[in-house]
């Protein structure tokens, strides 16, 4: 066999190995997920899928309801989700004003271990509790409205934020923060003319994306009192008004729609 004719083979053999290894961690792996699926199965109360069929009937006659909406209160509902919206909206606004510092603080390569550890842990902490449970504790502390909304929105997104936006900064390319270094500049110039500019559009896109989240999370305050369309659509749900709540849903499915477009086209000139 010619060395030529030998490097070929052992070649060909070195890629069959990593083929059949790589093979054997992803067969783990699915394998892995078929049992964590199957311990889930009856905690989970899979085995109630049948009741999507055997209860035909009555489903049937629930989405008949849903299938004649009364728009007879739109004032109102159109009132309620813009109300919806102004939540999300200041919920988002304040998160991003001070989660992009808390972003600086948790970036690795920005600030040292003893300053980004704790910073991280503190939004794992915000970002780990729902909205609907920072509402209830908004709404025993600041009284049923909207503004218990904002302030649930604002925390639980402190955390989302600042981990997106942080995740943005390790990402940048160091050479223009080395030559600002270069100039003598302090480490708060470093970042305000080399990571500012750099992250900029990406943070500008992800706040968007986070409004539109926002806008969808707010409409369900409403069911623990904190403002918005929630509030009205649990009351018609609650006294069996379906055509009414099927209102609200069409108004709510329509404006989230509306947002989703025009985020998505200043997200096309951002980045």
């Amino acid at each position: 066999m010619t060395p030529f004719n030998a490097y070929l083979s052992s070649s060909i053999q070195a890629q069959l190995r990593s083929s059949w290894g790589a093979h054997f961690w992803k067969g783990l792996a699915a394998v892995a997920i078929a049992v964590v699926l199957a311990i889930a199965y009856y905690p989970a109360e899979i085995f109630n899928w049948i009741s999507l069929f055997t209860d035909a009937q009555n489903m049937a006659t629930f989405a008949a309801d849903f299938m004649e909406p009364n728009f007879e209160d739109w004032r109102i509902f159109l009132d309620k989700m813009l109300e919806t919206i102004y939540i999300a909206l200041w919920g988002t606004f304040l998160s991003i004003i001070f989660g992009a510092p808390l972003a600086i603080l948790s970036s690795s390569n920005v600030a040292p271990w003893w300053i980004v550890q704790p910073v991280r842990r503190l939004m794992d902490a915000t970002r780990a509790i729902n909205e609907i449970v920072f509402a209830i504790l908004f709404v025993a502390a600041v009284g049923l409205g909207p503004f218990a909304g904002v302030m649930a929105i604002f925390i639980h997104n402190l955390g989302i934020i600042s981990k997106l936006f942080s995740e943005a900064v390790e990402a940048i390319d160091p050479r223009p923060v080395e030559g600002v270094r270069a100039t003598g500049a302090s480490r708060l110039q470093e970042i305000i003319y080399g990571v500012i500019p750099q992250v900029l559009p990406l943070w500008s896109s992800l706040s968007l994306y986070r409004f539109e989240t926002n806008v969808r999370s707010a409409t369900v305050l409403g069911i623990v009192g904190a403002g918005g369309i929630g509030f009205v659509f649990y009351e018609s749900f609650r006294s069996f008004q379906y055509d009414r709540s099927a209102a609200i849903i069409l108004i709510v499915v329509v404006a989230v729609t509306l947002i989703d477009i025009g985020s998505s086209r200043l997200r096309k000139y951002l980045v």
